[in-house]
């Protein structure tokens, strides 16, 4: 765990049970916004740098998440912070889809996820996760579909 202050790398208690009690039907979106220490801080000392232990991660928890039904949507490096706080860089951005809430928080019990999680608690320096509902873009600039105009 990362004790920095501001740093954000696992949900609150109090969070993770808002996620739960929002009911909507159908597929969640997860904006995922992540910056990788430098060095990955395991607690047994395995060396690798930040992005090596994130890919351990996603290498050993892909598979559950898969199995639950989850796509990854869009993928992206960032390059700049053109409006926002310039020390909220980060090293990847991606959207992963699940079909629905309780695809994620199935995700999250998951033993073999539970066990892949110490890789992104080493790899990660700061976070941000985004739960979005999908929409389908409208016919004007930042408007979805169905969205009243003002």
């Amino acid at each position: 765990m990362d004790d920095t202050p501001g740093s954000f790398v696992d949900p609150t208690k109090e969070t993770f049970a808002q996620f739960r009690a929002l009911e909507r039907p159908g597929p969640v979106h997860m904006l995922n916004l992540v910056r990788f220490r430098e060095h990955a801080a395991y607690e047994d000392g395995t060396v690798a740098t930040g992005a090596e232990a994130y890919a351990s991660y996603a290498r050993e928890s892909g598979p559950v998440f898969e199995r639950l039904g989850g796509r990854q949507v869009w993928v992206g490096k960032p390059e700049l912070m053109l409006i926002g706080p310039e020390s909220e860089a980060w090293d990847l951005a991606f959207i992963a889809e699940y079909p629905d809430k309780d695809a994620f928080v199935a995700m999250i019990r998951d033993p073999e996820y539970r066990k892949a999680v110490r890789h992104r608690q080493a790899a990660v320096a700061d976070s941000r996760l985004i739960r979005m509902e999908p929409g389908v873009p409208g016919s004007h600039f930042g408007e979805m579909s169905g969205a009243k105009r003002d």
